[in-house]
């Protein structure tokens, strides 16, 4: 079943599986076959960074939302990591989502230049946890900005250097 609407805009976007175990591997791939409505036939590489798991990455073109769409059949799946990019289109922002089985789920939203959009409500509700205290400062600019997703990730990024990137377009 189709979770993004037939007429929306088109964008495109990668997911990243930075690690999954063997055990799930199939099922990152009907999950993803399943948003985007046509089969996925991953090509997972070891992915050197965690020893025993395996890495892949599948661009796609699909229906604006289809980011998070991605990332929402994948939350919970605490034996994985990875990340749905999904880039902005005239109408739309972008989006990044990061998921490690230590911290959970970050978003953000993505700008065209690729630069992280911070909604001016999440500026200060850290604002206030830092004025009482709570987190200094620069602690609260790190979490808006999901440092600890990137410094976790960026080890498994870097292994996938050189991976071939694969192309998926739904059909619409």
């Amino acid at each position: 079943m189709k979770s993004i609407s037939s007429d929306a805009p088109i964008t495109r976007g990668v997911l990243f599986v930075h690690s999954a175990p063997s055990a799930m591997c199939p099922h990152v791939e009907w999950a993803a076959a399943n948003v985007l409505g046509d089969r996925v036939d991953l090509a997972w590489s070891a992915q050197p960074a965690d020893p025993g798991t395996y890495r892949a990455e599948l661009s796609w073109q699909a229906a604006v939302g289809t980011g998070a769409a991605l990332a929402s059949a994948l939350r919970g799946w605490d034996l994985l990591r990875y990340e749905v990019t999904e880039e902005p289109t005239a109408g739309s922002e972008g989006a990044r989502y990061s998921f490690t089985p230590e911290l959970g789920i970050f978003h953000a939203v993505v700008g065209v230049h690729g630069d992280l959009m911070i909604p001016e409500d999440r500026i200060r509700a850290m604002r206030a946890k830092a004025a009482a205290g709570e987190v200094s400062m620069d602690e609260a600019l790190d979490g808006l900005l999901g440092a600890a997703w990137d410094a976790a990730l960026e080890p498994f990024r870097h292994a996938g250097d050189g991976a071939p990137v694969r192309w998926l377009h739904q059909v619409i």
